[in-house]
């Protein structure tokens, strides 16, 4: 009996389901689950950590993401605007801004803005202590990412737009906020919610700033846990936890991304 193509396509998918799904079951049984239950699941260390690590850790996250992303937005708006000035140095300090930033780890603008400013200006403090330094250290960074984000955005609105507007009477700082960005922005929603994904991991590095039992996030509070209970189940407890977040959050950009096909 000859095969037609498409039932060698669907039999050769079938044996790819078949492979995979033994490959699993062989990995399944093959692990020590009792050692990993002791090691990773336990109910009593993980019961310890609430509710704090709702109340305290889990806000806290949620916190310097947030305070992060409005300032990166506004920041990396401002910077995309001057990307695309006809004033040469406004675009020279934009760009240096944006390849500076984007090159350099977030680690290491959290210890600039957390050590270097205290010393560059003694005489003043960041305004809201840790949550501002955290606020300007992870901003600072996601604001060059964000820029690229929004100049794309803009370029990628019809120039017929901005020029219609213009024969209007409309100047051209009144176009653009009022025709150019609203739609700008409408391109640009999907990336920009997978920034506010990527500063939910990044606040796993606020603890560098030395944080206290006030200002601690999911990462930290997971690390102090498991120093204390000598148990790595914390850091599931952690990980779960930042799935709350970022979880739902990619649906929001799925739907955003199937919705902006959609209309285009």
């Amino acid at each position: 009996m000859t095969l037609t193509r498409r039932r060698r396509q669907r039999l050769v998918r079938s044996a790819g389901y078949v492979v995979f799904a033994l490959a699993i079951l062989a990995v399944v049984a093959a692990a020590d689950w009792g050692t990993l239950s002791e090691a990773f699941f336990r109910l009593d260390v993980a019961r310890s950590m609430f509710p704090e690590a709702i109340t305290v850790a889990l806000r806290n996250t949620i916190l310097y993401t947030l305070m992060a992303f409005a300032f990166g937005l506004a920041l990396g708006l401002a910077l995309a605007l001057m990307r695309l000035s006809s004033i040469l140095p406004y675009r020279w300090f934009a760009t240096a801004y944006i390849e500076l930033f984007r090159g350099l780890p977030a680690l290491l603008v959290l210890f600039m803005v957390g050590y270097g400013v205290p010393l560059a200006f003694p005489d003043r403090e960041i305004p809201g202590g840790v949550y501002g330094s955290v606020t300007l250290g992870l901003g600072i960074t996601a604001a060059a990412y964000m820029a690229e984000t929004i100049r794309a955005g803009i370029q990628a609105v019809p120039k017929g737009q901005l020029e219609a507007a213009r024969t209007l009477g409309m100047s051209h700082t009144r176009a653009m906020i009022s025709i150019i960005l609203p739609q700008a922005f409408r391109i640009v929603i999907p990336p920009l919610t997978n920034e506010i994904i990527l500063l939910t991991k990044d606040t796993s590095l606020v603890y560098v700033l030395g944080v206290t039992s006030t200002t601690i996030e999911l990462t930290k509070f997971a690390g102090d846990s498991l120093n204390t209970r000598v148990n790595p189940t914390p850091l599931v407890v952690a990980g779960l936890l930042y799935l709350v977040i970022t979880l739902p959050l990619g649906q929001v950009v799925r739907y955003l991304e199937r919705r902006a096909a959609r209309e285009r």
